[in-house]
């Protein structure tokens, strides 16, 4: 085996070098889409799979090892049906990546006071909200399907948007940067989730979820029922304690790389 090791380390080429540097770069990003989800520990368990493969072929086990092949020849059906969410979501991010993202971000947080202001009467007033900021993965699509706006954000704007018996008010507000794109927006329902009973406005809060499982946008949720604010991203609805506590969770978020 050493000898085989120092024989491909002889053969080593510059083009091997940026080969194992692109599958490096290909699965950092992939584990780094999928931490904090069920489906790293879905990961490591193939990880655990792949590992056996290789110790029952090296010790010879030829039952075991000819199990494990056979069950291997399914991984990537499994991969596909298990990651489906990951998949897309890692496609989405490929393909609609930001790189006015700085500017924009910088834009978002000068009217930052206008938005909490106005996440602080809703929830005061319990008036039912839903509110998608953009980060990096476009939010256009979903836009679309409601009815644009390409206003500068304002307190007395979004809470317009939000108040009983108005137009637009059943649906979500997105924001990009320092203006609302659009409002009135239908955002997807997830395929599956784990909402606790604690969130008694459901449609909302799910889709919050599923908008944040199918891209990176951070959510925030105000219920009808409790005037309880929260805030999904990456597929994770947490019910915030207080207005410093959503601040600080959506700019750690925001400006997470």
């Amino acid at each position: 085996m050493l000898a085989n090791i120092l024989d491909a380390l002889s053969q080593f080429t510059i083009a091997d070098f940026f080969d194992i540097l692109l599958l490096t770069v290909i699965l950092y990003s992939f584990f780094r889409l999928i931490k904090d989800t069920k489906a790293y520990q879905m990961a490591i368990g193939l990880a655990i799979v792949g590992f056996l493969f290789l110790l029952t072929e090296w010790g010879n086990f030829v039952v075991s090892h000819r199990i494990i092949k056979y069950f291997i020849t399914y991984i990537i059906i499994a991969v596909i049906v298990l990651f489906q969410g990951e998949i897309r979501r890692f496609l989405v991010n490929l393909g609609s990546h930001s790189f006015t993202k700085p500017f924009t971000l910088k834009s978002f947080k000068e009217k930052l006071e206008d938005l909490f202001l106005a996440i602080d009467y809703l929830s005061s007033k319990k008036i039912g909200a839903l509110i998608a900021i953009e980060k990096e993965v476009s939010l256009k699509s979903y836009a679309d399907r409601g009815t644009k706006l390409d206003a500068f954000l304002s307190k007395d704007l979004l809470v317009g948007l939000f108040f009983p018996n108005s137009p637009l008010h059943d649906g979500a507000v997105i924001l990009r940067g320092n203006k609302i794109v659009a409002a009135g927006c239908l955002l997807p329902l997830p395929a599956s989730h784990s909402l606790g009973d604690e969130f008694l406005t459901r449609t909302r809060h799910l889709a919050a979820i599923g908008l944040s499982q199918e891209t990176d946008a951070a959510v925030i949720v105000v219920s009808e029922e409790t005037g309880s604010i929260s805030l999904a991203t990456k597929g994770h609805l947490k019910k915030m304690k207080d207005k410093d506590d959503l601040k600080s969770n959506l700019l750690d978020y925001l400006q997470n790389q």
